[in-house]
């Protein structure tokens, strides 16, 4: 197999823009040359569908990404569904992106056990993988869809720790990480290749996708909103284990108490101001660029920028960080 391309791509939905306004922000990243749109399923924004659904009478070449939904929240029979007419919308320009998500989604705000997180996932692909594929056979339950898909629908899984990076690397055609640090790259690369080699690939053939935090500000000026930003998310369970498994445990535990004990500030405070700057992407159009390139260096094959700025500002963001 050949090695991944470089791809580059954008978050959606963007913050503070009506969804209704989407679509000309949708023609201007084709236009700059984007290779893709990737959703971006969070607590309590938009569904991981909707924006991408929007996208496709607007572009023609865009590849369309969930990153991610969860099969917890939905099953594998309307997971398959959706995704199959995406896919047929689209003519073959969707991926579907799942994960396991986190406690705070599956369990806080759907009211559903967090359990079993690998096992879920793995199960989720082999149920959805039959019904996906051409020629398409019958799915869990003995699912069969009345329009079957006409071209196979990628499946990319979020993976941020060893053993659902090897997962990914043996069952699915993509990995997805976020809120990396460059120094944690190697560790992430390193699980995926192994998993690449247990199953049979080879190396370096999976496509190993990230999210960039981009805030188009020094980093005195803008360490203040990733701060608060790295605290929430870097306080839930699974990102927090994250960040234990690349080696700052002691670094982040007092903004994680901190954290749980409901002090939210006191987390912001608190949080390494070393391991953000190392995740945050700061300062010019350019010197972001430069900075994303190290992880491409590295082994990222799929980059997809989240440009933290006011909704006036996107338009030309969009143009000025086209690769």
């Amino acid at each position: 197999m050949d090695s991944p391309t470089i791809r580059w791509g954008l978050t959606v939905p963007f913050t503070g823009v009506p969804l209704s306004k989407h679509p000309e922000l949708y023609r201007r990243a084709e236009a700059a040359g984007y290779d893709d749109l990737w959703s971006g399923e969070t607590a309590n924004g938009s569904d991981g569908f909707t924006p991408l659904a929007l996208a496709i009478p607007v572009t023609e070449r865009m590849r369309l990404v969930t990153g991610i939904v969860n099969p917890y929240t939905r099953g594998p029979g309307v997971l398959a569904q959706t995704a199959a007419a995406l896919q047929e919308a689209s003519g073959g320009r969707f991926a579907l992106g799942i994960g396991a998500s986190s406690d705070v989604i599956v369990e806080r705000f759907n009211g559903l056990q967090f359990e079993r997180p690998l096992s879920r996932v793995r199960a989720a692909v082999e149920a959805l993988r039959p019904v996906l594929s051409v020629p398409p056979e019958r799915g869990f339950g003995g699912l069969k869809l009345e329009r079957p898909v006409t071209q196979h629908v990628p499946i990319v899984l979020a993976a941020l720790r060893g053993k659902m990076l090897g997962l990914a690397a043996e069952i699915a055609d993509g990995a997805f990480t976020n809120f990396l640090p460059l120094s944690g790259l190697p560790h992430v690369e390193g699980a995926l290749h192994t998993g690449e080699v247990a199953s049979g690939r080879g190396e370096g053939t999976t496509e190993l996708a990230c999210r960039f935090f981009l805030i188009p500000a020094e980093e005195e000026q803008g360490i203040g909103l990733a701060r608060v930003m790295f605290a929430a998310y870097a306080s839930v369970p699974v990102y927090a284990d994250f960040f234990r498994w690349l080696g700052w445990a002691e670094q982040i535990e007092p903004m994680v108490e901190a954290h749980e004990a409901g002090d939210r500030q006191r987390a912001a405070e608190l949080a390494p101001e070393e391991l953000i700057r190392e995740i945050f992407v700061f300062g010019s159009p350019e010197r972001q660029k430069e900075r994303i390139e190290e992880y491409v260096q590295g082994g990222i094959s799929t980059c997809v920028l989240t440009p933290i700025a006011a909704p006036e500002q996107l338009p030309q963001l969009i143009d000025v960080l086209a690769r």
